[in-house]
C-alpha cells in the first residue's frame, strides 16, 4: 500500500485543519496517510523513511514557513546526507491572513527543501478559480496557486472560521493528487525493477 506522511506545522490550527483535509485527500485513494506535526516529527523519522510521498505544510509567517518548520527542515539534513528521502514525491501547502500574505515564498521553500533532498515535486494541478465575472470563492484554487495549495484565514477568528470550505477542497485535492501519483510512481519502479 502506498503510504503519504503529512508533516506540519500549525501554529493557530488553521494549518492543521488544512493539513486534515490533504490527509481526508489522501484517503479518497487507496493510499495510507499519516499526519505527523512537526513538534513530533522526531518519533516518526521511520515513519517519512517508509513514506512514498511526503507532503510539506507550514503557515507562512513574515513571508516564510515558520519557525518551527524550518527547525524541522534543518533536521533533515542527516536524511539530506544519506539520501534517505531521494526520489520520492513531494508537496507543499500554507496558510496565512492575508489573501496574498507572500505565500508564494513560503511554497517556494518547501519545493527547494523536497529538491534538497533529490524529491519530485508535484503541483496543484488545478487552473486558477475565482478570477473571471462568473467566479466567486467557492472555486476550488481559489488563490490561483499551482505550486501547492494555498488558503487564506482571518487573523482574528479562529480554525472553526477558517479555511473555508474551498480552500480545504483544495487541499483535498491536492492530498489524492499527490496520492495517485504517488501510486502510479510505485508500480512503475517495480515494473522497472
Amino acid at each position: 500500500m502506498t503510504k503519504v506522511a503529512i508533516v506540519f506545522h500549525s501554529g493557530y490550527g488553521h494549518t492543521a485543519k488544512q493539513a486534515e483535509a490533504v490527509r481526508n485527500g489522501v484517503a479518497r485513494t487507496s493510499a495510507s496517510p499519516i499526519l505527523i506535526p512537526v513538534e513530533e516529527a522526531d518519533n516518526h523519522w521511520d515513519d517519512l523513511k517508509a513514506a512514498d510521498a511526503i507532503i510539506f505544510g507550514s503557515p507562512t509567517y513574515m513571508g516564510s514557513v515558520s519557525g518551527e518548520f524550518k527547525a524541522f527542515a534543518d533536521k533533515s539534513s542527516k536524511v539530506w546526507f544519506e539520501q534517505g528521502w531521494k526520489d520520492k514525491i513531494a508537496a507543499g501547502f500554507t496558510n496565512s491572513s492575508s489573501l496574498n500574505g507572500d505565500k508564494h515564498s513560503t511554497l517556494q521553500q518547501l519545493s527547494l527543501l523536497a529538491a534538497q533532498h533529490g524529491m519530485h515535486w508535484v503541483s496543484l494541478g488545478l487552473m486558477p478559480g475565482n478570477n473571471s465575472s462568473t467566479g466567486s470563492n467557492e472555486d476550488l484554487n481559489r488563490l490561483g496557486a499551482s505550486l501547492g495549495a494555498m488558503a487564506q484565514s482571518n487573523a482574528d477568528q479562529g480554525p472553526e472560521h477558517g479555511p473555508i470550505p474551498s480552500d480545504l477542497e483544495t487541499a483535498a485535492h491536492l492530498g489524492e493528487r499527490v496520492a495517485t501519483i504517488a501510486t502510479q510512481f510505485a508500480a512503475a519502479k517495480k515494473v522497472a525493477a
